[in-house]
């Protein structure tokens, strides 16, 4: 029987729904049933085996559609497989360091059991929304930083584990 996962993110210029795209492209070459969505759009959790969640960081916060959905769906998501994701430090950091999850994140991670958290870089240029955003790019600070090698690395990991889980039931 197929596993489906719902692969879930809060974005603002794209960046994170990118990475979520490429999350989701590796479950289904995997063989698995992964359903890509918008989290501000999500109704319903319980159709999912297991669930990634994925946010751009803002100021040092989770992407406020990441953190209304894990909120909205924490009871849900406590009873399955859950891992998270963030995007957002524009810089080479993350090559360079494991960056852990932000207060927030760290705090659901703990209420609802989460297997796992990693940060990619992320990605903000020119046409970004938003003033900071603008300013950050104008000021010759934005740029693509993100991985898709590191992050189709760990959505294998994911991968690899629901479907050991999958032949052991």
């Amino acid at each position: 029987m197929p596993t489906s996962v719902l692969v879930a993110y809060g974005t603002t210029n794209g960046s994170t729904a990118q990475i979520a795209e490429a999350v989701a492209e590796v479950l289904r070459k995997a063989g698995l049933v992964p359903d890509l969505l918008p989290a501000r759009s999500v109704v319903d959790v319980t159709p999912y085996s297991a669930v990634v969640v994925g946010g751009g960081l803002y100021a040092g916060r989770w992407h406020r559609d990441a953190r209304r959905f894990v909120n909205r769906h924490g009871r849900q998501l406590a009873e399955r497989p859950l891992w998270f994701f963030s995007s957002g430090p524009l810089d080479a950091s993350v090559s360079e360091r494991d960056i852990p999850p932000v207060h927030g994140v760290r705090r659901a991670m703990a209420r609802l059991d989460a297997r796992g958290h990693v940060t990619f870089g992320g990605c903000l240029e020119e046409g970004a929304k938003g003033r900071i955003a603008q300013s950050i790019v104008r000021n010759g600070k934005g740029g693509d930083f993100r991985d898709f090698g590191a992050i189709e690395g760990w959505a294998t990991r994911i991968a690899d584990e629901l479907l050991k889980e999958r032949e052991e039931d």
